[in-house]
């Protein structure tokens, strides 16, 4: 296998595909960031004003922002205090030609790491992954799948930023279907994983507990949870 070809596998497989939101209204910089980025295995997307990167935030849903301060519409600190206000924690790198004290310390109080310009593009990756690496050490105890958000230790789950008031078999059966996104399980996987029933059981239990979690997310939002015929469940974005 050709070196280049190794290293770019082994790059995606560490980073495991994570969306990564450019955000700077110099289109150089946007996309010379985006492209080193999707050469380690990311996902990027790019947005050239604030208006941009709060729809891109909302549709894209990325794991970090790599976030100018400097932007035509909103500055980059009001963007991040929303992030950081949201019930899913967003990190965020500030990418910004202000190099005085006192703007890297506005920018350390609500973001992750700040990164003055000009830089080269080796240190953004590195500090994205620094970053990703710390904050998601910090949260291994999150499960997320588009806009829901479940906390293993606390037992607590929100959808859409509003909490979710679940049983315990229900957050049982959601935590199962959140730990296997978007593939499809059958009745009897479900069951022995939720239930422990290695023997027996009545699968029909199944059917009935996916009903009343569907009707608690489906108040929040378009339905996430859909029958495959004959086989089972699946937890799938929403159809467009």
């Amino acid at each position: 296998m050709p070196a280049m070809l190794s290293r770019v596998i082994a790059s995606q497989t560490e980073t495991g595909g994570l969306r990564v939101l450019v955000v700077d209204d110099e289109q150089s910089i946007t996309d010379a960031v985006a492209t080193a980025l999707r050469y380690e295995g990311f996902e990027t997307r790019e947005a050239a004003t604030g208006r941009l990167a709060e729809k891109a935030i909302d549709e894209f849903r990325p794991d970090l922002v790599v976030l100018d301060v400097m932007l035509p519409d909103l500055d980059g600190f009001s963007i991040a205090r929303r992030l950081r206000d949201g019930r899913q924690r967003t990190p965020v790198i500030f990418l910004t030609a202000k190099d005085a004290t006192e703007d890297k310390l506005a920018g350390l109080a609500v973001g992750d790491d700040y990164v003055t310009k000009p830089f080269s593009l080796a240190e953004i990756v590195a500090r994205v992954r620094a970053v990703l690496r710390r904050t998601r050490e910090d949260e291994d105890e999150i499960l997320r799948f588009a806009d829901l958000t479940l906390n293993e230790e606390t037992r607590e789950v929100w959808r859409s930023e509003e909490p979710v008031e679940l049983t315990r078999t229900e957050f049982d059966l959601l935590r199962f279907l959140m730990l296997n996104p978007r593939r499809v399980l059958t009745k009897r996987q479900i069951l022995d994983n939720v239930w422990h029933y290695d023997f027996g059981g009545d699968a029909n239990v199944v059917e009935t507990y996916v009903s009343y979690l569907r009707k608690k997310l489906d108040r929040l939002g378009p339905s996430l949870i859909r029958t495959i015929r004959l086989v089972g469940y699946a937890l799938r974005e929403p159809e467009a």
